[in-house]
């Protein structure tokens, strides 16, 4: 079993530094640029329908005018002009009345004109019906335009993969990688769909009814305005607290999902050495702390819309007594107050909606920042443009000059490793474990660079050859078999894309795959699932050297290749070996003594050192490391 990650329970986990979360928003919003055109035609779409939007208010304030001048006008007699009604109303004592009137379009004697209030009306339910046209269309455009945006982030994650060293995925977790490309994008959609569409309706509606609320009344629209930053202030402090416990919870997601899936892949092995309680116990650890840290997050984060909705209900208070105050003294109509109300709820709706999805805003950008880390990790360096110098069907000469690596800067695993393997030969490659053996296949394949030396290929270096020119020629079968999802001739035929069925069969056949498939009820169109769980280990081994003989190599690569298949089988594979050797150059490294002894050149490694290298019996009559392991085995 793994030891545990940081930030288990009984162990310290780091501090999670300050995320840039304004940094990471900006970049995303840079992946807009090459929908330029489109972006224009939702802002253009977004401010039409906000701004007749906007209008709406103040033509309903002006059609309960309407009513209210009718309503008064009716009470007052008729015959007279409203200087008169406002002289006599002041002649009585009724000050306030007076003013109020003064400020009222009023005709005395007349009542409401219903005709008049009914175009208002008409025209208001046309302009709304117009507005939900525009932000319909801007909606769906929108989606489009971040659901594109999605699907080349996704593809950019795909390729970046391929770009990526081999050294990257032996250093991580896989649990924790596959948590960044599929959990942490798809928490990108979410958030970008839902707050996106929000952010922008409510940038332009603050905008929009801001002006319309300066057009009504200065004083009111500075009160309105004057507890913002206060609002502000609120968000700002809850949001720097649960900036941190965001990141957390998705960096805790990663580690719970490299423990489940490490403990999925080694389910047998749980189960046997009974670590089934310990592996629950560590899940229910890596469960809690992203219970924790989601928790946390989403409380803190959920508290920014109550506090904007408070803050928010001080002003429209505050509004509601001024402008009572103004309605009552003539300097505002009641129309007028009616209009700005709704303005400072519109007002104040974007801030508590901007404020209750900020949770997921920061949620979906603390994924960003995790799929921008992945995208940003170091490449590999660019393929050369030199090619090999011979065509496929020749075995190469391959030759090892002063080869020295190590995995981690002062610590060798290989020092000046100098040996040649000429065209057509076996070279086997033996030494105990850790001995430096698959190393030495890892840098033949360019899977890492050497630090020190080169490697030739038929007399060119490798480091000035394209990785895939070089992986074109050649073909491993390696102690760990991989099987995908898919049926067994799938498998085979991944060897050589493009092989016929004809190919593939023969394949088979001289792996020795043929006899157990022809027993399988579905034959080759058997599904094996991704671990290949339903054959047993020597058969998944075959597949995997199957797969090796249909891709018809100049260089062939045999780690282990038959550690995990019984004595008859393996003989079996011999016979098969053989001939797959033949007019080919081969590596093999073996544990097992025995399946190298015909090998034309056998290299004895020991603490990254070549100690000796010969033919079977040279080494056995030197009586060195050979002979030494020779007598070890028995």
């Amino acid at each position: 079993m793994p030891l545990p990650s940081r930030g288990a329970l009984g162990t310290t986990a780091p501090v999670e530094r300050a995320r840039d979360l304004r940094g990471v928003a900006a970049r995303m919003l840079g992946r807009l640029r090459p929908q330029r055109a489109a972006v224009a035609a939702v802002l253009v779409l977004s401010m039409c329908g906000i701004l007749i939007s906007a209008i709406g208010p103040r033509i309903l304030g002006h059609a309960t005018d309407l009513l209210f001048d009718g309503v008064i006008g009716a009470r007052l007699p008729a015959g007279i002009d409203k200087a008169q009604a406002v002289a006599d109303a002041r002649a009585r004592g009724e000050g306030t009345f007076a003013d109020m009137l003064a400020a009222m379009d009023v005709v005395p004697g007349h009542g409401v004109d219903f005709g008049a209030v009914g175009r208002t009306l008409g025209l208001a339910l046309g302009l709304y019906l117009v507005a939900a046209l525009f932000i319909w269309v801007q909606a769906r455009l929108l989606n489009v335009i971040v659901q594109r945006t999605l699907a080349g982030l996704r593809g950019e994650v795909a390729a970046k993969i391929h770009r990526l060293p081999l050294s990257h995925f032996d250093s991580r977790p896989r649990g924790e990688l596959l948590s960044r490309v599929t959990n942490d994008v798809d928490n990108i959609a979410t958030s970008v769909s839902m707050t996106v569409n929000q952010l922008l309706s409510s940038m332009l509606t603050l905008l929009a009814v801001l002006a319309m609320m300066l057009t009504i009344s200065p004083t009111l629209t500075a009160l309105a305005v004057a507890t913002v930053p206060l609002s502000l202030w609120a968000t700002r402090a809850i949001t720097r607290r649960s900036r941190k416990l965001f990141a957390a919870q998705w960096r805790n997601t990663g580690e719970l999902n490299a423990h489940i899936e490490e403990t999925y892949s080694g389910f047998t092995l749980v189960r046997t050495y009974g670590h089934r309680d310990a592996a629950r116990q560590r899940f229910t650890e890596r469960n809690e702390q992203v219970y924790r840290a989601s928790r946390s997050a989403q409380f803190l984060s959920g508290l920014v819309g109550p506090a904007t909705t408070f803050v928010g209900n001080i002003s429209y208070v505050a509004v509601a007594v001024v402008g009572g105050i103004e309605v009552a003294t003539g300097q505002i109509s009641l129309g007028g107050i009616q209009a700005f109300i709704q303005y400072v709820r519109q007002f104040n709706q974007p801030l508590a909606q901007v404020a209750g999805m900020y949770n997921t805003l920061q949620s979906g950008l603390a994924s960003a920042e995790r799929v921008f880390e992945f995208l940003d990790e170091t490449e590999m360096t660019p393929d050369p443009p030199g090619r090999l110098p011979t065509g496929r069907g020749r075995p190469p000469r391959i030759v090892f000059d002063g080869v020295g690596f190590g995995y981690r800067p002062g610590r060798p695993v290989l020092e000046s490793v100098t040996l040649t393997a000429e065209p057509g030969t076996t070279v086997a490659v033996v030494g105990p474990t850790g001995a430096g053996k698959t190393t030495l296949v890892n840098l033949l394949m360019r899977f890492y660079d050497p630090d020190a030396g080169r490697i030739l290929f038929d007399g060119t270096d490798l480091a000035t050859v394209g990785r895939a020119e070089l992986r074109s020629r050649a073909g491993m079968v390696l102690q760990d078999t991989w099987l995908f999802d898919g049926t067994i001739a799938e498998n085979i035929g991944y060897g050589r894309p493009g092989a016929t069925e004809a190919e593939i069969h023969d394949a088979a056949r001289s792996a020795f795959v043929d006899g157990f498939v022809s027993a399988l009820p579905g034959g080759y169109d058997t599904r094996v699932g991704d671990t290949g769980a339903a054959l047993s280990a020597g058969e998944r081994q075959l597949i995997t050297i199957a797969r090796a003989f249909l891709a018809r190599p100049d260089l062939l690569i045999l780690d282990e290749a038959t550690s995990s298949v019984d004595t008859r089988t393996e003989l079996r594979i011999q016979r098969a070996m053989a001939e797959l050797r033949r007019d080919r150059t081969c590596f093999i490294i073996a544990h097992r003594l025995s399946t190298i002894r015909d090998a034309d050149l056998i290299v004895v490694l020991d603490g990254g050192r070549v100690l000796e290298q010969g033919g079977h019996r040279e080494l056995l009559a030197r009586r060195g490391a050979y002979w030494a392991m020779i007598q070890a085995a028995g």
